[in-house]
Parts: C-alpha cells; sequence; structure tokens
C-alpha cells in the first residue's frame, strides 16, 4: 500500500532538574512511611501544573532478612544512562489520604518481594555496580494537578507529562538515593496518575509494570500474577566465532558519539478498527503482519522521510525486542531486570521513497521473526567480555544513535493488556505511557499495547523541529489516531 495513497483507501473522507537540596537531604526513614509535609514550590517554574507536595517513604512490610547483595548484569551496566517512566492515568481515583490509605498498606506488602527496589546502590571490589538489599524503601512523592484529567489529556505537553514522574539523577555517593521512584498525582475532579520510574540499570519497563501490577493485586488481595525472580539469563558458552552482527552493532554503538540536540514527544492512540484495516490491507505483502509491524513501517517510513536521504542510500533502523520468551528455555515472565536485545535493520532509501507500507511492514517482520537465539547470546558475553581488570566498560547510549523502533508486543498476555490490568479496587487505566530517559541521536519509536484488542499506542521522541513535521503527518493523520502530549520534553 502506497502511503501517499493511504488517505483515499483507507476512508474517503522535559522534566526540569530536580537537584533541589530537599531532594539531596532527604533521608530514608526506619518507618514505613513517614509523611514529610516539605514543599517543593521552589521547584516549580511558576508555569507547571504539577505541585509535588509532599514525600514519603515506603519500605516492605516483611524485612528482608539478613543483608545481601546482588550484582547488576552486564546488560544493566550498559543501560546505565538511560531511566524508565511508567505513568498510569485512572479516571477515578481509588485512593483516599495515603498515608492511612490501604494503599500504603499493600505497596508496603508489595515492596516485601522486590528487595532490588527497596535496596541501595553500592559497588562491589571491581567497581561494579550492585544491589545492597537493606530495606531503605522507595520515594513516595505526592503531588496535586490544577486541572481535571480530561482537561490534562487534551492540553499537555510531553514536558509536563515528565512532571509527572519526577526524577532525581543518581548522586556520586548514591548510598542513600532511592533508585525506584513512585508519585501519585491527584487531579481536580477526582482523577489520578501514578507514575513509577526506576534506572535503566536495575530494570526494564516490563520490569517495572509488573511491579505496578502486583501492587494493584495486593490491594485488591489478589494473588500476584507474575512473581519476581532475580536470577538473571546465563549465556551459553560463547561459540569460536567472536564475531557476529550483535557484537560488530554493540562495538559500533559504544563508540558512537551525538551532540546533545533538543528533543520532543508526541503520543498517537490508534483504534483497534483501524489496526485491523491496515492489517487486512497490506495483507498481500505481509500475510503475518502484526500491529508492530505495521506501526513500526508506518513511523520508520514516516521519519526517514522527513529527515530527508543519505549520502549512502541506507537507513538504519534499530529494532528492541524484549527476549524473556523467546529463548528456548524461557526466562520468567516476571523476570525483574533488563531482557533487551538491540538488532539493526538496515533499509534502502529506494524502500522509503516508494512508500510501500505492506513491503516496509515485511521487512520489519521478517527480521524480528528471524531473530536467533545465538544473537542473544552472544550480545550478552560482548558486554562481558569488555570488561578491564573485572569491571564492566561504562554504559553507552542504547537508545541511539540511530532511530530506535521498540516493541513491546510480549506485553499482550493472551488476549489482555498486562499494563491495563493494574486495577485499583475497580479502576482500571484510562490510559498508560512510557517514556526512557536521555535518548539521543536519530529519536525513539515506542509500540504499546492499548486496552482494547489490537488498539495500539505510539509514543515518538524525536528532534523538536521533526516531531512538529510529524505530528501534521497526512499519512499517519489520515488514520485518525488521537493525538496526546505534543511538545517539548
Amino acid at each position: 500500500m502506497n502511503l501517499n495513497k493511504l488517505h483515499c483507501t483507507l476512508f474517503n473522507s522535559r522534566l526540569p532538574p530536580t537537584t533541589s537540596p530537599l531532594y539531596n537531604s532527604f533521608a530514608p526513614s526506619s518507618s514505613t512511611s513517614i509523611l514529610n509535609s516539605i514543599s517543593l514550590s521552589e521547584m516549580e517554574d511558576g508555569r507547571s501544573r504539577v505541585n509535588v507536595h509532599s514525600i514519603l517513604t515506603s519500605v516492605s512490610s516483611r524485612p528482608f532478612g539478613a543483608v545481601k547483595t546482588f550484582p547488576l548484569t552486564q546488560l544493566g551496566h550498559a543501560m546505565g544512562r538511560h531511566t524508565i517512566h511508567l505513568i498510569f492515568y485512572y479516571e477515578k481515583s481509588p485512593l483516599g489520604s495515603f498515608d492511612v490509605d490501604p494503599m500504603r498498606e499493600s505497596l508496603s506488602e508489595v515492596l516485601s518481594l522486590y528487595p532490588l527496589a527497596t535496596g541501595r546502590l553500592t559497588r562491589d571490589g571491581a567497581g561494579n555496580w550492585e544491589v545492597k538489599c537493606n530495606d531503605a524503601g522507595v520515594r513516595v512523592l505526592r503531588a496535586r494537578v490544577g486541572v481535571t484529567l480530561d482537561e490534562w489529556l487534551r492540553s499537555a505537553n510531553g514536558s509536563e507529562e515528565r512532571d509527572l514522574t519526577v526524577w532525581e539523577d543518581m548522586p556520586e555517593s548514591p548510598s542513600t538515593w532511592s533508585p525506584f521512584r513512585v508519585q501519585i498525582n491527584d487531579f481536580e475532579g477526582g482523577g489520578l496518575a501514578i507514575g513509577v520510574s526506576c534506572t535503566h540499570m536495575h530494570a526494564d519497563s516490563t520490569s517495572l509494570a509488573l511491579l505496578l501490577k502486583a501492587w494493584s493485586e495486593a490491594n485488591r488481595r489478589q494473588p500476584i500474577a507474575y512473581l519476581p525472580s532475580f536470577h538473571p539469563p546465563t549465556p551459553q558458552p560463547p561459540s569460536t566465532n567472536i564475531e557476529t552482527k550483535s557484537t560488530n552493532y554493540l562495538a559500533a554503538k559504544s563508540q558512537a558519539h551525538t551532540p546533545p540536540v533538543k528533543m520532543a514527544t508526541a503520543t498517537f492512540k490508534f483504534s483497534d478498527s483501524i489496526i485491523k484495516q491496515c492489517i487486512s490491507r497490506i495483507h498481500d505483502k505481509c500475510p503475518h503482519a502484526n500491529p508492530f509491524d505495521l506501526l513500526a513501517a508506518l513511523f520508520s517510513t514516516r521519519i526517514l522521510h522527513l529527515k530527508g536521504s543519505k549520502n549512502d542510500r541506507t537507513h538504519s533502523l534499530s529494532v528492541c525486542v524484549d527476549f524473556r520468551r523467546l529463548l528456548q528455555e524461557p526466562l520468567p515472565y516476571g523476570y525483574f531486570g533488563n531482557a533487551l536485545y538491540f538488532s539493526l535493520l538496515s533499509i534502502n532509501a529506494e524502500e522509503i521513497e516508494c512508500g510501500d507500507l505492506g513491503r516496509m511492514a515485511e521487512l520489519v517482520h521478517c527480521h524480528v521473526s528471524g531473530l536467533k537465539e545465538e544473537e542473544f547470546w552472544s550480545a550478552l558475553h560482548w558486554l562481558e567480555s569488555q570488561k578491564e581488570g573485572g569491571k564492566y566498560a561504562p554504559p553507552f547510549t542504547m537508545y541511539g544513535p540511530e532511530l530506535t523502533c521498540v516493541s513491546m508486543e510480549h506485553m499482550i498476555v493472551g488476549d489482555q493488556s498486562v499494563m491495563y490490568s493494574a486495577i485499583f479496587d475497580s479502576a482500571r487505566p484510562v490510559h498508560v505511557s512510557c517514556h526512557v530517559g536521555n535518548v539521543e541521536g536519530e529519536g525513539l519509536i515506542l509500540v504499546m499495547p492499548s486496552a482494547e484488542g489490537r488498539a495500539r499506542t505510539v509514543t515518538v521522541t524525536l528532534p523538536e523541529e521533526e516531531i512538529a513535521k510529524l505530528s501534521k503527518d497526512q499519512a499517519i493523520l489520515c488514520l485518525e489516531p488521537e493525538v496526546l502530549f505534543c511538545g517539548k520534553v
């Protein structure tokens, strides 16, 4: 299907810095949750509609026992430049006063299962990061948003949305710094947004989403569907061929340097019916297309088209997938850590210029379905091999410098979206946002499940001037997406 004809064939018709002394001096409490009546108004620029008014520290209801340490994995060390932020929106707040509310109690209960979330970072003898499981707790921020949820979803930009997950960068000495944060945002009229954040060294978006889902299940007195597992994947013995596509790609990525640019975001929500129509219309070119194949093809094509042609007539697309269930012996779905694999898809400029959506979807589908387990292992072996004197190499930009497209199709289990099953009382999320901190280079495309069937949410991060053009792209707008949070980060 030609993108320029898509309209007529389907229809005829940034997060501000938070290095305030208040944050740096706030020490973890030994009690379950100590409310600190601290106004953070000096952190506001006078324009934000989000006012963080207090901080708590929540620890596990059952001590972990003797203090242990868990080393962070080689992949975790490589992800050290990035952070993960999820925001779950609810039309009706199930909260009362959090410091005396059952939701606080259920959070403490579920944190008993997550010692890596309540611990603190330290270094081992070689200088590598490990988590000291000392039950120091997670930071819980309370905030008020000066508008209703409906108005927020209509009018907020990407910068404002980041205010719902206020983040504090890791200090030089992180012994009292909380690498996991929860922010509870109360809207006018009763809406609620729960923002959860962590370092990417600790965990990926799947791990973070399952932690919040476990909290919702504990709050409803339901069994935890996916209990956390902390045993990292054990790579198979390396083959004699040390150089693979994975190792060459990671080596090039680790040496890449990109100049900093102002980035911006936009979110596009596509309905179940539209996705089904589009997949049906590209069936002749891509008979096994899924929503990720379709949307990765659509957005990468349009983005690479607006970036313009390159001298070598070849474009590069980094494709990121979760490998928990792609191994011959799958990892537990509840594995708490990083299980992401980045691979390189090269696209000829002719493929971009011809605008054949079905052909592009087939390229993406064949690339993802053709990934081999030995490539996953070779990537982990390469990261391990970069140690010097037992110390891992410094982290590098994993989301970049190429345009990166992340599939979250694994977050559909059966016919249910895992993220949208984070139900508190009877309140189900009406929208879930995901952001990655410190994206560099050409940009990021996140393709996430929505609440309904094949409906999908696509969040795009690009250089500021490019996001403005993409938001007006008719090949995308003709699919009638709901456009949210379009603005600078």
